[in-house]
């Protein structure tokens, strides 16, 4: 018996990393789970891999009709939606006096406006069941959590795209829970601060990605790693199963009451608990 038992979830960029985390932990308590990643061979590898009911779905978010596509997979492999987790992106780091626009629209795009069509794909099939509920006198809780960044409730030198596009939705997030908070959808976000994955690890010329044709370098400099010890309380960054942790525990029972809020994820770098 699972937590989950019975529910179904979209987890986006979840292949890999924090994705791929929050994707085991939700599977292994029962949800059925939709892997979405931009390469199709590695979410299939992901979804096999995982143990439970799970399938797939490969692109790129950022085109087309994409998230509408993405919802319909998932209303065809499982019938319903209960939980969303808005995870997918990546960074492109530069001080701001040389981004350009396409390093400053790509970021809005990936981590503010794809969660935004995610979820205005997916509302009928969450509020017209709540709907319903609500006129039967019983409360069904269903569950969206977008993933922000303590760049996005702080700012970072040097991401002034990534943390506009992450502030962003800390605002999508609040308002949406002012929004649907009527039908028991409980609306939140979590803010990571240094969890390891390949945006964190060493700037080194294997650790890429290739976005629209184009490589995009990921990774940050090895002294601002070494510094992780100085700069956050528990002395180290977190692994992607610590950082799944927190979107599971928004995604169940345990969390029906908390709403519109933002959890910092981040060994008390910063204070921890601010924002």
């Amino acid at each position: 018996m699972g937590v989950l038992d019975g529910k179904s979830a979209i987890v986006t960029g979840s292949a890999r990393g924090i994705g791929r985390a929050t994707a085991e932990l939700l599977a292994s308590q029962g949800a059925q789970v939709l892997i979405n990643d931009l390469d199709g061979d590695i979410a299939e590898q992901a979804a096999n891999e995982i143990s439970g009911e799970t399938a797939v779905f490969a692109g790129d978010l950022t085109a087309g009709d994409a998230p509408d596509r993405l919802v319909k997979a998932a209303l065809d492999a499982f019938g319903k939606i209960d939980i969303i987790v808005n995870n997918a992106g990546y960074t492109v780091d530069g001080p701001i006096h040389k981004m350009s626009d396409d390093q400053f629209q790509a970021m809005l795009d990936i981590h503010t406006v794809v969660p935004f069509r995610v979820i205005r794909a997916a509302a009928p099939h969450l509020r017209e069941p709540a709907k319903k509920e609500r006129e039967e006198g019983r409360e069904v809780f269903r569950k969206i959590v977008n993933v922000s960044s303590t760049s996005g409730t702080f700012g970072n030198a040097g991401q002034a795209n990534y943390s506009a596009a992450k502030a962003g939705v800390v605002g999508l997030t609040k308002t949406l829970a002012k929004e649907w908070g009527q039908f028991k959808i409980n609306v939140n976000a979590v803010a990571f601060g240094f969890i390891d994955t390949r945006l964190t690890q060493a700037k080194v010329d294997d650790n890429a990605m290739e976005i629209h044709g184009e490589k995009v370098q990921l990774g940050i400099p090895e002294q601002l790693r070494q510094m992780a010890s100085m700069l956050i309380p528990l002395g180290r960054p977190a692994t992607p199963e610590e950082a799944a942790g927190g979107v599971f525990f928004l995604c169940t029972p345990w969390s029906n009451y908390v709403h519109g809020q933002t959890l910092h994820i981040t060994g008390g770098m910063f204070g921890g608990m601010t924002g």
